[in-house]
């Protein structure tokens, strides 16, 4: 892998591999992570979102506060906001079976659920959601992935197939 970038933006599909390869980068170069989830939903209510402008106010706030960072998630409309920073996009597309494989081994996240029986209790409604990524529109879909990632004039890589 050559030199992470001081910034970084992975963005991808559900069992994509994003928070795994935002670990490894963040190993390399103690970089704080982002995970978009975390912005996203109200704390503790993974089904409830927050305004977009009290999510953007926090990713204004992480990127401001951090020289080095990695942001990671499937909100193309999120990212899209950080990259006025120039971080390197990554685009992960492992492939729709990759993903729902992830997604059946995926460790309890406790960031996100209270616990691994709620958590494995939504795991249909995310097969499904992942299986969708390759069909929907929209900033959450492969074609907005690669919409975003094309129209990106920074640095850039797409890591999958």
């Amino acid at each position: 892998m050559n030199e992470p970038s001081k910034r970084i933006a992975i963005l991808g599909n559900s069992g994509s591999g994003k928070s795994w390869l935002a670990r490894e980068l963040a190993r390399q170069t103690e970089a704080p992570i982002l995970d978009l989830d975390t912005i996203f939903f109200e704390p503790g209510k993974i089904a409830v979102p927050r305004p977009f402008a009290t999510v953007l106010a926090d990713l204004e706030s992480f990127c401001v506060n951090h020289e080095a960072w990695i942001i990671e998630g499937c909100y193309g409309d999120i990212i899209a906001h950080a990259l006025r920073w120039e971080p390197e996009l990554i685009l992960l597309d492992p492939g729709e079976s990759e993903c729902l494989r992830h997604c059946r081994a995926r460790p309890w996240e406790p960031h996100k659920y209270a616990s691994k029986t709620e958590q494995d209790s939504k795991l249909e409604f995310l097969l499904a959601w992942v299986s969708e990524y390759y069909r929907r529109e929209g900033p959450m879909s492969l074609s907005g992935h690669r919409a975003l990632f094309d129209a990106y004039s920074g640095p850039k890589r797409l890591m999958g197939r």
